[in-house]
């Protein structure tokens, strides 16, 4: 399905000349994903061409497509990030559970986190794997379509092994990069894709289309109010919003988003006190947290104090505008800016953090010292 802030870039593809590889980059919890299944699916699609009808969603390659079993459709993803793909994409040819269905069985037997079992990375192996295949001819006679997804979570080798593929693209393939950080991906990989930026929408629409979807969700209950709240916190993304409420419902202490929104909560709560944050306390409490979230909460706290000092705006965070201001009045730009790049720094490694903790107290300690001389 393709948002309908994205349709323009939707429009704008000419699926009959469509070039050997798309990386398609944006904010994270915008769409990205759906609308990469989608411009899969149209490809494999066998229905006659009618401009950029496709896919019908009515012939038999569109059917296989839906249920994980086209045999042209190859989707190299990490363990964290499967839930995304058509139903069955990824079960193996032996018929053994995917690794999706693994780890359910996995948290219904031994009731653990399924997180802290699933790859956040994609191997070299896995990318050998999948890339292998693609000197033999498609199966069906029309595109093979290779979705990486997300670009980012390649591993150097991984990286080495697609772009050995970019640099001689099999014959009727046609690979389809997604990205959240375009900062991180390979510039020998840009290079040889046609680049897709797509955006996130504006206030009015992302918020219809988010009453919209809990409308059809009863086990969802928000108030306007709160849902304008998430969604400023969520950076404007409708995607992670819904994903943030969904979470917030299911109150699941094992669930890793859950967890993260706890301690995104309780690290915002820190930073609200300025010069007398308990650094070490709020390090303590929520280190164990996906490190991803907790720096992007911090960056646009950084942000909003940032655009208060300078602009007096406030993009993130408006309904804590007045302790904002407050403390906008006591920052040092020059410690703030150094902050900020840290901060930025440390999100390049966010998915490999080396004593997360260790790194948390000194990007606190270094908040707390930004206020006064």
């Amino acid at each position: 399905m393709i948002a309908p802030w994205l349709q323009p870039q939707w429009d704008g593809i000419n699926l009959a000349a469509c070039p050997n590889a798309l990386l398609l980059h944006g904010q994270a919890g915008i769409g990205k994903a759906d609308f990469a299944l989608t411009l899969a699916k149209a490809l494999v699609c066998e229905a006659s061409p009618n401009g950029n009808n496709k896919p019908c969603n009515c012939c038999e390659a569109c059917r296989w497509f839906d249920t994980g079993n086209h045999p042209d459709f190859v989707a190299l993803v990490p363990e964290t990030h499967r839930r995304f793909m058509p139903n069955e994409a990824l079960e193996g040819a032996d018929g053994d559970p995917s690794p999706s269905k693994k780890t359910k069985q996995l948290r219904d037997e031994e009731g653990d986190s399924v997180e802290k079992k699933e790859k956040k990375n994609i191997a070299i192996e896995e990318a050998r794997s999948a890339i292998e295949g693609l000197m033999i001819g498609t199966h069906r006679g029309g595109n093979r379509v290779v979705l990486v997804y997300p670009l980012e979570s390649l591993r150097a080798g991984a990286a080495n092994t697609l772009l050995k593929s970019l640099e001689e693209p099999p014959s009727s393939t046609i690979f389809i990069l997604v990205t959240s950080r375009l900062d991180r991906v390979l510039p020998t990989i840009r290079s040889r894709c046609r680049l897709i930026a797509l955006p996130p929408p504006d206030r009015a629409s992302g918020l219809t289309w988010l009453r919209h979807e809990i409308a059809a969700r009863p086990e969802l209950t928000v108030s306007n109010d709160e849902l304008e709240t998430i969604f400023y916190e969520q950076g404007g993304a409708p995607y992670a919003t819904l994903d943030f409420l969904s979470a917030k419902q299911d109150q699941n202490e094992k669930d890793e988003l859950f967890v993260s929104i706890q301690a995104s909560r309780y690290l915002l709560q820190g930073l609200f006190q300025g010069v007398r944050i308990d650094w070490l306390d709020v390090a303590e409490k929520t280190h164990k947290a996906s490190f991803a979230v907790l720096l992007a909460s911090m960056q646009r706290w950084l942000a909003d104090l940032q655009g208060s000092a300078q602009a007096n705006a406030v993009r993130f965070y408006p309904k804590h505008a007045g302790t904002i201001g407050v403390l906008a009045k006591q920052v040092r730009i020059e410690k703030l800016l150094r902050l900020w790049k840290g901060v930025t720094q440390a999100r390049r490694h966010e998915n490999h953090p080396l004593a997360t903790r260790i790194q948390l107290e000194s990007l606190l300690m270094q908040y707390q010292q930004i206020f006064g001389d």
